[in-house]
């Protein structure tokens, strides 16, 4: 008997908004269900005033790869904004990524020569450091004491919750130091956002497609197995074999959303607050990813959090404990008939958002 749907996506992110895209560009049917109240997953956008807030943290579409940029920008405008954040440390201001900016405000050095120097002087107080044992001994020997204090230090314990000596050295294998005056923070071809916001793209997406959000697919899956010939899951790949091989790590994050009435709070869309004493690790100023003149702004203090199960997982964890159990997980997933794993959680990943577009295009040849 024909079932209502060629497919069942479960999550109307945006690996499962593409494959929904081009599914009905081939005449097949799906239905999208998403447990939120809303469409886009973390890129999901809320309009105050006109201002685009990014509701799940910063998001830049980069890539150097032209099919999936002309893929986007088929669909949606994008504006020509580059990411360049900045990091506060003890009321100064410092330029990321590292580059001649940065160097020049540490030590007043104006020429890459100079830079490289220091840097190398740095280093070399750490040159004994044969096997680093944590991630401070890496730094230290990457990098030297000065970056490593101000621009490393704070900010990673905050990320990972732990003293930077109790982290493993892996972390951080390298250090791209950018010898130039270039605080472009991708090295991309392309780089920008939809104009108007995300919701454009997403939205632009799933024109024709159903779609329902307060739907949780786990709330009666034997009757949402049944809409559907095949289904595409996008959710956490631990749920959905119900934590068999035991559940994935993540890390997670909060977000407090504060709107005022001035025009401009800190100039910069991004703000990096690298002080451990500090709670948050930044601050987004949304108006700033579309150059907005609204004489009100919305800020977005960004906390990260240990993950606890109902938080929403935004970065796997990837060490070998993890990886080995979600090796086990990817394994009987290819055992599962009618049903397709993929995008970050149920590939266990992390994934820009050019990734994910490239991969569900992938998908949709192998599968259409």
């Amino acid at each position: 008997m024909k079932k209502e749907f060629d497919y069942l996506i479960v999550g109307a992110g945006l690996f499962g908004s593409v494959f929904a895209n081009e599914a009905r560009k081939k005449g097949k049917k799906c239905l999208l269900i998403d447990k939120r109240s809303h469409i886009g997953g973390n890129l999901y956008c809320e309009n105050y005033e006109g201002i685009q807030i990014h509701k799940y943290g910063a998001h830049i579409f980069h890539t150097s790869n032209k099919k999936v940029w002309d893929y986007v920008n088929d669909l949606v405008s994008f504006n020509r904004y580059t990411n360049s954040p900045l990091a506060y440390y003890k009321g100064e201001i410092y330029n990321l990524p590292f580059n001649m900016n940065t160097f020049n405000k540490l030590w007043g050095v104006n020429t890459p020569a100079e830079a490289k120097a220091r840097i190398e002087e740095q280093r070399a107080r750490y040159s004994h450091i044969e096997e680093p044992a944590n991630l401070e001994e890496q730094a230290l020997k990457l990098c030297g004491d000065d970056i490593y204090r101000i621009l490393i230090k704070g900010y990673t314990e905050k990320q990972w919750g732990r003293a930077a000596t109790e982290l493993p050295a892996f972390i951080i294998r390298r250090l791209p130091f950018r010898f130039t005056y270039d605080n472009n923070y991708f090295n991309d071809l392309y780089q920008g956002i939809p104009v108007g916001g995300y919701n454009k793209l997403l939205t632009a997406l799933l024109e024709g497609c159903e779609v329902r959000t307060n739907t949780d697919y786990f709330s009666d899956r034997s009757y949402f197995d049944k809409l559907a010939d095949k289904i595409l899951f996008t959710g956490c790949i631990d749920e959905y074999f119900n934590y068999e091989f035991g559940a994935l790590d993540y890390r997670s994050l909060r977000f407090e959303h504060e709107y005022l009435d001035i025009d401009n709070f800190q100039g910069n869309a991004v703000v990096n607050y690298n002080e451990r004493e500090v709670p948050y690790t930044r601050i987004i100023e949304h108006k700033h990813f579309e150059f907005g003149t609204q004489p009100v702004t919305v800020i977005t203090r960004e906390y990260p959090k240990e993950f606890t199960k109902g938080d929403e997982p935004y970065y796997p964890v990837n060490d070998e404990k993890n990886s080995d159990t979600y090796r086990k997980y990817s394994e009987k997933a290819g055992q599962t008939p009618r049903v397709i794993f993929g995008g970050r959680l149920a590939q266990y990943a992390y994934f820009d958002m050019d990734d994910t577009v490239e991969a569900a295009l992938k998908l949709t040849e192998q599968e259409l």
